[in-house]
């Protein structure tokens, strides 16, 4: 075998290579041997084909065949040979006469791995969340567990703040019913949010049997792309008003949230230990995500194409999928490369880093911290050693606490080299819950 290999840019190379036909020829040969043994041919017994049958039936694809490995395993040998580290897929085309020189030449062009080169981290500021949990955490959880149990009750009076109301409306544009803008029996829950203000204010103080005629401006910016920024005529008919009734935090209430004993504080308790799971994970994400964005600032790195093209296709179809699934027809979903290409850069370059991180400095997951997280995860669970065990049962199913494992090494090295900055900050500011 003989190969070449050529600088075309800061990650293009160029690999020429040869295999000589006289071990194609020899491939094709005993390959077809080993067909004519078992083929079956109308008219021959198996085992008693002529060859120049076998050569004539399944020549071709044979041949295709032996190349194709050929070329794999020659490209693969002289990858080795080289030391060179493959980013992507190479384009592989032949090159010359085969018969001219008894040689079948081929050039592969690929993208190699760029070096990476990581700055000083010590000039670099982390913030990291300090909090913990308290009761008032706890008691907004409980209130937050009662209202997904509400129920509701008919009540006589006019519609507040709280109610449930069901209600008849029909709306019109410039005189004319919009798609959308009509329903019966509609579900209303005056505060939620979930209509628009005015709607809301609209309903409001309203009583059973009541009808009331309102106008409201669609917002520039709403969903339905259609009525933005119009203006719409309702009507609007109460059908009936229902006051919410949270249940009693009681023995019957923590037996539904899964404690058996029906136990009111073992229910705060249970509650008080996820939360402080919950906030560990959150703290520990808003850190790492600081620490990735250090090491990314700090490094230096050419981008390879081939990678971030196909990132660039993974993230499109990622989407095109999720908006499938969400009932968007495919003729609809219109996306462009662009519309990821800087998102797709930014994963291509961090994953290089980190990469390299690991690499350099041993941070790959040790067995004991893996299995640490797989217990941690389990206490959510109502038998956490099953769960563990489980997971032990096939080494895939750790890939996800092995990943977690790595991100950790790598994050506690950035912090040994960074300026940690603890930040005292509220547990609703953590979870992202704060009001604003």
């Amino acid at each position: 075998m003989q190969t070449s290999l050529e600088t075309l840019g800061q990650l293009e190379r160029r690999l020429t290579m040869s295999v000589p036909l006289a071990h194609i020829e020899t491939e094709v040969k005993l390959r077809l041997a080993r067909l004519a043994k078992n083929a079956k041919v109308p008219g021959f017994r198996p085992g008693k084909v002529p060859m120049t049958m076998i050569a004539k039936q399944y020549g071709p694809q044979v041949r295709s065949d032996v190349i194709s490995d050929a070329l794999q395993t020659t490209f693969a040998d002289a990858v080795r040979e080289q030391n060179l580290r493959i980013a992507g897929s190479p384009r592989i085309e032949p090159k010359g006469d085969a018969a001219a020189n008894d040689q079948l030449e081929f050039s592969a062009v690929f993208e190699v791995y760029p070096e990476v080169k990581l700055g000083d981290l010590s000039g670099v500021t982390i913030e990291r969340p300090v909090t913990d949990v308290g009761p008032d955490d706890i008691r907004n959880t409980i209130e937050m567990l009662r209202r997904q149990r509400v129920r509701y009750e008919h009540v006589t009076r006019p519609a507040a703040a709280g109610d449930r109301v069901i209600v008849d409306f029909s709306g019109r544009i410039d005189g004319v019913a919009f798609p959308g803008g009509q329903a019966s029996d509609f579900a209303i829950v005056i505060g939620e949010g979930r209509m628009l203000p005015e709607f809301e204010a609209a309903v409001s103080g309203m009583s059973e049997g009541e009808t009331k005629a309102f106008a409201l401006t669609f917002p520039a910016d709403y969903h339905g792309q259609e009525v933005a920024g119009k203006h719409a005529e309702f009507t609007l008919t109460v059908k009936s008003v229902a006051a919410a009734v949270l249940p009693e935090v009681d023995t019957d209430f923590a037996t539904a949230f899964g404690i058996a004993s029906g136990s009111v504080d073992e229910l705060h308790a249970e509650i008080a230990s996820n939360l402080k799971l919950e906030l560990k994970r959150k703290i520990e994400s808003k850190v790492k995500d600081q620490a990735f964005a250090a090491l990314r600032q700090i490094a230096e790195l050419a981008l390879p194409k081939s990678l971030v093209e196909q990132e660039t296709q993974n993230m499109a179809q990622r989407l095109a999928a999720d908006l499938r699934q969400q009932g968007m027809k495919p003729e609809d979903i219109k996306l462009t490369p662009e519309m990821f290409r800087a998102s797709a850069e930014g994963r291509v370059a961090l994953g290089l880093v980190l990469s390299e991180v690991v690499r350099a400095h041993g941070l790959h997951a040790k067995p004991d911290q893996v299995k640490a997280l797989v217990q941690e995860a389990a206490q959510t669970y109502e038998q956490p050693e099953a769960v563990v065990r489980w997971h032990f049962e096939k080494s895939e199913r750790l890939s996800e606490f092995e990943s977690l494992a790595v991100e950790h090494n790598v994050v506690e090295w950035v912090l040994g080299r960074a300026k940690v900055v603890d930040k005292p900050v509220s547990f609703a500011e953590v979870m992202g819950t704060a009001e604003k």
